[in-house]
């Protein structure tokens, strides 16, 4: 198995936390940009490299990827509202993706949202009323990526769900995905993807069809075999 340096971006909390906790149970190396104290004390309990610092501040991110070094596979599940209605999701990815290019990552994998990019006119009404400014600045943050000429990977979730895993979840590149996913198999599928040896600058909804409201069409992706239908 490849053990690179994963760095990661959000890994305080939810799904990125339960990255680096199967990471960490594999023997990788993590690195983790953590704000709070309590926070970093919760990644060292798990062998984490934790480097004190805010991703929205431009001095903090660069000095994640020193940590990391050249060649780190890098995961962003950055989200969040900052003031006057500006988002962590846009903010801080951009600065991820300005640190990124100075560092040589293998990869970026960003997680934004379903109804992000071309899967946007898909999105339902209720779903605009309700997250359309927050999917607005991840599509940015995505298009920001996207022209930095970085390696790099899209993953749109639908809705996050807690519980154990269902072992069900998949990849699908049909732009009208819709439905829900446990929060642990998004990690195991960000686990399956950080290596994998094509893919890169391809967009694709991460979904469980044993999830409610998981309406979509069979186009599916194995993350272990690479990023063909």
């Amino acid at each position: 198995m490849t053990m690179r340096t994963v760095l990661l971006f959000g890994a305080t909390r939810g799904v990125g936390w339960l990255l680096a906790e199967r990471l960490r149970d594999r023997g990788r190396r993590v690195v983790a940009l953590a704000r709070a104290l309590q926070q970093a004390e919760g990644l060292e309990r798990l062998g984490v490299d934790v480097i004190e610092g805010d991703v929205t501040d431009a001095d903090s991110v660069p000095r994640a990827f020193e940590a990391a070094g050249r060649g780190a596979a890098v995961v962003s599940t950055v989200s969040g509202m900052l003031e006057r209605g500006r988002f962590v999701d846009e903010m801080g990815n951009m600065l991820i993706t300005d640190a990124a290019r100075g560092w040589d990552p293998y990869r970026v994998v960003l997680v934004t949202a379903i109804g992000c990019g071309e899967t946007r006119p898909y999105r339902s009404r209720q779903a605009i009323e309700a997250f359309g400014q927050i999917v607005d600045a991840k599509t940015r943050a995505e298009n920001y990526l996207r022209g930095s000429g970085l390696p790099h990977l899209l993953i749109r979730p639908g809705g996050l769900l807690d519980g154990p895993p269902s072992g069900q979840a998949e990849l699908t590149r049909a732009v009208d995905a819709h439905g829900n996913i446990r929060r642990a198999d998004l990690a195991a599928l960000l686990e399956a993807v950080i290596d994998q040896q094509d893919g890169d600058g391809q967009a694709f909804s991460a979904i469980d069809p044993t999830q409610p409201s998981a309406a979509r069409r069979r186009q599916t992706v194995d993350p272990e075999k690479g990023a063909s239908p």
